[in-house]
């Protein structure tokens, strides 16, 4: 089988969605599944990936709203002649996927219908959700009823119809799509498929007293001092100014431990949370940059004391899994997908505001027996998601609805968690 996939969403220290394409092309490799992507890029290029994988990089300009990324607009394609048009006609698909809502989605609707001039295929058209729409505009456009009901009915009439069926990575994203799925004329199934993990790494980290000792170095702590870490994309939906609220609420407490936050990563939103943290909390807030290798994030969660992530819409949240997977406490929203596998058993849930979290992490601090129990029950849970068996998930569905849309067949094992209705 040959599927092909295309997202807005890469760039090379982007996030959770290259993570994922990395783990299918290695699925897939072991599989002789053949994987295509098309992504924007500085230039046009073609990346082999193993001997069953192309990456067709296209050029592309800068977001408008996040220049760390590119953009292929429709016409790069959509029209006769473009890049996408001659690689669709070159590889012939078995399967389309798509993992955007803006731009790419005209692309699926296009093939479903079969409106594309000179195309004499018809390949099954997928869209992948990763993220929620309507956070999507709360951050960069603004938060109000009109904006919410322009995209529910954009989500409706312009995005679910355009694809054969849909996946989602959480049930937190699904429940967009279960809102818009009533009163259309085809049956469309929406799965929900989790992002993973690599435990082989992450699962095997250990803390290290060189890189401990080096993080006491660059946050300038004594040996005493309790260590929060970040790790993931510097980025406004992420929520940031939440780490920096609670850092300050953590600053001369009574319980005798000195904070320190490390912030690691990189994105559009570093030098405004840089000048923010130098202004009200110097010395207290550190920036560690990208870790290029997971082995060398994984040291670094290792070497700390607990991973606090701020964002209560997160689609997913590869990054505090990982953090689960290396023993590393966990304090995080009591929202989103990180419920995904994060709950009171094996994390430290706080509501989203600066009071709650301090509170909680104080209270993760102070309770050594009760953080190294959810720390032990972290890293089960983070075995269950372990990207071998996750990816290879993700190929059973490709396989399954590319026969589901062209043969009209279908495993009762693989049943979609619903379907729209008429």
């Amino acid at each position: 089988m040959k599927t092909l996939h295309l997202t807005n969403s890469w760039h090379p220290r982007s996030g959770g969605v290259r993570t994922f394409y990395t783990a299918l092309f290695e699925a897939a490799e072991a599989r002789g599944h053949q994987v295509r992507l098309v992504v924007p890029g500085e230039q046009t290029r073609i990346e082999r990936v193993g001997r069953h994988g192309i990456v067709y990089h296209i050029e592309a300009p800068r977001a408008p709203m996040s220049p760390s990324y590119r953009v292929l607009y429709p016409h790069r394609l959509i029209l006769p002649g473009s890049p996408v048009m001659r690689i669709l006609r070159e590889e012939r698909p078995d399967l389309v996927e798509v993992c955007d809502k803006f731009t790419m989605n005209y692309l699926g609707g296009l093939l479903r219908v079969g409106l594309i001039p000179g195309l004499d295929f018809r390949p099954a058209v997928v869209g992948l959700s990763c993220e929620r729409l309507d956070r999507t505009v709360d951050t960069y456009v603004g938060s109000s009823r009109i904006l919410a009901a322009l995209s529910r009915t954009y989500l409706r009439w312009l995005y679910f119809p355009l694809a054969d069926h849909h996946i989602a990575v959480s049930e937190f994203v699904a429940a967009e799509l279960r809102a818009v799925s009533d009163g259309h004329k085809v049956d469309r199934g929406v799965w929900v498929a989790p992002m993973g993990v690599d435990t082989a790494v992450f699962g095997k980290a250990q803390r290290r007293w060189e890189v401990r000792r080096d993080l006491l170095a660059l946050t300038g702590a004594g040996e005493g001092a309790v260590i929060l870490v970040y790790a993931g994309r510097l980025a406004h939906e992420k929520n940031l100014p939440l780490l920096l609220e609670t850092a300050r609420l953590l600053q001369d407490r009574p319980d005798g431990h000195r904070y320190r936050l490390l912030l690691v990563g990189d994105g559009d939103a570093r030098a405004a949370l840089q000048r923010q943290a130098e202004s009200t909390l110097p010395g207290m807030v550190h920036f560690a940059g990208y870790r290029d290798t997971p082995s060398s994030l994984a040291d670094l969660l290792a070497a700390c004391d607990l991973f606090v992530h701020p964002n209560p819409c997160e689609p997913f949240g590869i990054a505090p899994l990982e953090a689960m997977a290396c023993g590393l406490p966990l304090v995080a929203p009591d929202s989103g997908g990180v419920l995904s596998y994060a709950s009171s058993g094996n994390a430290w849930l706080a509501a989203p505001e600066p009071a709650a979290f301090a509170r909680t992490i104080v209270n993760a601090v102070a309770n050594q027996k009760e953080r190294k129990r959810r720390s032990a029950q972290a890293r089960l849970t983070a075995e269950s998601f372990a990207w071998p068996a996750a990816a290879a998930r993700y190929l059973d569905l490709y396989e399954h609805i590319h026969s589901r849309v062209v043969h009209a067949k279908t495993r009762q094992d693989l049943e979609p968690a619903f379907y729209s209705t008429r």
